[in-house]
């Protein structure tokens, strides 16, 4: 089986923050930006690398969920422990500074971890960890 990751999903509560986060901080390419009503889905991804993308979505809009669970679900966005990905670069710490430069919100500077990485963390406007790693 041969597999590569697609999409994968990250909420974003403030598109346009969000917007300006992966595309001009992180210097992520706009793949698509559609609307419903006043909900917005915005794809981007990494230059040169069209197979992968993340999609910005609006968080808990599942017509399925319960008003305690839309509040668990805003209550742990605020926390920044409700979604993460994890970003690789060859060079970890001119990632940093770059992505510092812009303003992010830094969570930890880059460290050689003991399990052989070293990395660096951040989180974008809606809380989500964004961890750029780099093997040693």
């Amino acid at each position: 089986m041969n597999l590569t990751i697609h999409n994968t999903f990250l909420p974003a509560d403030d598109p346009e923050a969000s917007l300006g986060f992966w595309r001009d901080t992180m210097g992520f390419e706009v793949r698509n930006d559609v609307g419903y009503g006043e909900m917005r889905w915005i794809t981007v991804g990494p230059p040169g690398q069209p197979q992968t993308s993340i999609v910005l979505h609006p968080p808990a809009i599942d017509p399925g969920l319960t008003d305690d669970e839309k509040r668990v679900i805003a209550e742990l966005m605020a926390k920044g422990s409700y979604a993460s990905i994890v970003l690789s670069s060859p060079d970890v710490d001119e990632a940093f500074d770059q992505v510092q430069k812009n303003g992010a919100d830094v969570v930890q500077e880059p460290t050689d971890q003991p399990y052989g990485l070293r990395d660096c963390a951040f989180r974008d406007p809606a809380g989500n960890m964004v961890r750029i790693n780099q093997a040693i």
